[in-house]
């Protein structure tokens, strides 16, 4: 990790601002795949503080999951999964690892493709993806890859059962990023991105 520190604490890394581009926008609920999580390309994605209407993952609270064992599984709370985001750059990688030609966002349940903002799957919490268009997404974390999504993948590939579970190894902190709208509006396909990224370190205290 690059950054300032010293011998008794974390490195701190600053700020940065990094540029990007949209190449493609996604929605569920386009006729695109089993129980709406498989998306489809539309040509304009408008947001709102509730996420994308129609998606599978609108609204401003959502029910806990496996990913909140500190709740009872089904307990309402802020929905801080609206936007699934993910990079050209990285599903490419992840098409090598499992030795296919591609892997298709939609296959992923995306939302948003973006190219040109390196390693996109390790950009920190509280970055804020400002888009060209006035949109702002607050990035909550990595999305972690599921067999789900990974049978998606294995479905397009008949005769490689195995690609669902080799796919949770393989995507692992390739899988994306998650987010919540920050400032609502329209998002389209080719317009800039920049990332806003904020000063920030790694937590590992000793003991």
């Amino acid at each position: 990790m690059s950054g300032t520190g010293d011998l008794f604490g974390p490195a701190i890394c600053p700020g940065r601002r990094l540029n990007g581009r949209v190449t493609a926008t996604l929605q569920a609920g386009q006729g695109g795949g089993t129980y709406d999580f498989v998306t489809a390309a539309v040509s304009d994605l408008p947001v709102t503080y509730e996420g994308i209407p129609g998606d599978r993952h609108y609204g401003l609270t959502r029910l806990s999951g496996a990913r909140e064992p500190w709740y009872p599984r089904g307990t309402e709370m802020r929905n801080d999964r609206q936007i699934s985001l993910l990079a050209v750059e990285e599903l490419a990688e992840i098409a090598a690892g499992l030795d296919i030609p591609s892997v298709k966002a939609e296959w992923l349940g995306g939302n948003i493709v973006v190219e040109g903002l390196p390693q996109f799957s390790m950009i920190p919490p509280r970055t804020r993806l400002m888009f060209a268009g006035g949109v702002v997404i607050g990035i909550e974390g990595q999305n972690a890859p599921c067999k789900y999504a990974g049978q998606m993948v294995a479905d397009a590939h008949p005769g490689r059962p195995e690609i669902a579970l080799d796919f949770v190894k393989v995507a692992k902190r390739l899988r994306g990023l998650v987010g919540w709208v920050e400032r609502p509006g329209v998002i389209t396909p080719g317009e800039e991105v920049v990332a806003r990224i904020p000063e920030h370190w790694a937590y590992a205290p000793a003991g």
